[in-house]
């Protein structure tokens, strides 16, 4: 049975759906106004594993991650730019979507914009008024009352009275309390708006979700999703807006993905250990980064650096090089159920039904690959199925779905042999061995392995690939 960590009741418990059979999630995306860093690209990959497991085992899943679309730092960026809002914000969507197709994060079945909700935004915000839990402020804002939803704090453990008793509120503020958020932004000068009942403005941020959210999926959905910076305020905010205006639950599972550190510490601009997702992927293969994020526990923090990435990178290469020549052997199923198969499939899936519990189903699959070393020696066929099984399981995780020697031979990058060049030095080497001058022969292999190029003997010839 599948198990998950509820962030709102802090405990794992079985998962029972809304409708059998059938998963509605909605996860906080991006704000669009810079390229993706290294964080976004956990949450992305940590909820595209999930679905992706969710599917493989039959759930019918509803995937919802919404875009925002306007905000602060997007009209300030823009201008900063002198561009429109919307050059800006379409400009960096293509290229978040470049960012997931390089780490093979599958789009979600709905990608809802902020820009494109604003009247289902405005109803929400009319019925919170006409409920009494927010009012328009004098200076042209709508404000939430937080301190009128009895159940303000309940996900982040959050009590009001000390929440009030460590808040200001300036002289010239127009909310009632320092507690109270905006719903609905005043126009400014310069200022991308649109007209409601209170003047023209723009949605506040926490509003935009709770929209978003119940357009897509209803007042009531099974999993909301995000990062771990949103459980408070934002997702505090979105369950006092949704359940005050809806009258009912918001979502049943609170699920967060763990932060990323660098070299233990924040990832922070200030810092300078800021790392765009193109700035990683320009010197790691697509997939090593995905793996680096993939094999630690969804909700456990990640610490980047060069030698974790290096970490990852051999470890993917011991898959690619026992997977690697499998492709062309045949097996049958009786093959399979004599190489136990079934156990190691029925061990992943209990992984991963535990709160989709990846690194112990990543050493499920190395388990499987020691097998298929050992099968090649004793069963061809065996070996063919174990390989076989191993890349379906991995790409439950969207991992081992590349050619093995592509992926062990690698692309060309700044400061590395090219692959062309190996190939003549290989056969060179080849030739030296064939008039057996064994010292020119260890000389290029030792050329090749001081610039990371490990050669590989066989009965077929001589097979190459790069050390991670």
């Amino acid at each position: 049975m599948l198990q998950i960590y509820n962030t709102l009741t802090k405990q794992k418990a079985p998962f029972k759906p809304l409708v059998e059979g059938h998963i509605n999630m909605y996860v906080c995306g991006i704000t669009v106004y810079d390229y993706c860093h290294i964080g976004h690209a956990r949450v992305m990959v940590c909820f595209d594993v999930i679905t992706r497991y969710l599917r493989s085992r039959g759930w019918n899943v509803n995937y919802v991650r919404n875009i925002t679309d306007v905000d602060d730092k997007i009209i300030r960026r823009a201008n900063e730019n002198n561009e429109t809002v919307e050059q800006l914000t379409e400009r960096m969507i293509a290229a978040m979507h470049e960012d997931e197709d390089a780490l093979s994060v599958l789009r979600p079945d709905q990608e809802p914009k902020a820009t494109a909700h604003i009247d289902e935004i405005i109803a929400l915000v009319s019925t919170l008024i006409e409920k009494d839990f927010a009012y328009p402020a004098a200076n042209g804002d709508v404000y939430y009352r937080v301190e009128k939803f009895a159940e303000y704090g309940k996900l982040t453990n959050q009590n009001i009275d000390e929440l009030r008793s460590g808040s200001r509120v300036a002289i010239d503020e127009a909310k009632e309390s320092p507690l109270d958020f905006v719903l609905w932004k005043a126009v400014k000068p310069g200022e991308v708006s649109w007209e409601s009942p209170w003047g023209a403005g723009r949605p506040g941020w926490h509003i935009e979700c709770s929209a978003m959210s119940k357009c897509c999926l209803g007042d009531t959905f099974d999993i909301h999703g995000g990062g771990p910076d949103l459980p408070f305020p934002h997702h505090e905010n979105e369950i006092a807006q949704s359940e005050a205006a809806n009258g009912c639950a918001y979502a049943n599972y609170w699920m967060h993905a763990g932060p990323v550190r660098v070299n233990s510490e924040k990832m922070s601009k200030s810092l300078d250990n800021f790392f765009t997702i193109r700035d990683v992927l320009g010197k790691y293969n697509p997939e090593v980064v995905r793996f680096f994020l993939a094999r630690v526990h969804y909700r456990s923090y990640i610490d980047y650096s060069e030698e974790s990435l290096k970490e990852a990178r051999v470890m993917l290469e011991r898959f690619y090089q026992s997977l690697n020549g499998m492709a062309g052997y045949e097996y049958s199923k009786e093959d399979a159920d004599q190489v136990n198969i079934s156990d190691f499939e029925q061990r992943f899936n209990a992984a991963m039904d535990d709160d989709f519990n990846t690194p112990k189903a990543v050493s499920v699959l190395f388990e499987m690959v020691n097998e298929l070393n050992k099968l090649k020696k004793s069963s061809e066929a065996g070996a063919a199925a174990m390989a076989h099984k191993i890349a379906e399981l991995g790409g439950i995780i969207g991992l081992l779905q590349q050619d093995p020697d592509a992926f062990l031979k690698g692309d060309d990058k700044e400061g590395e042999v090219d692959a062309s060049a190996i190939e003549a030095l290989i056969q060179q080497r080849t030739a030296a061995k064939g008039s057996k001058d064994y010292a020119e022969s260890d000389r290029i292999r030792d050329v090749l392995a001081a610039q990371g190029v490990i050669l590989k003997d066989s009965r077929e010839g001589t097979s190459w690939f790069r050390e991670g």
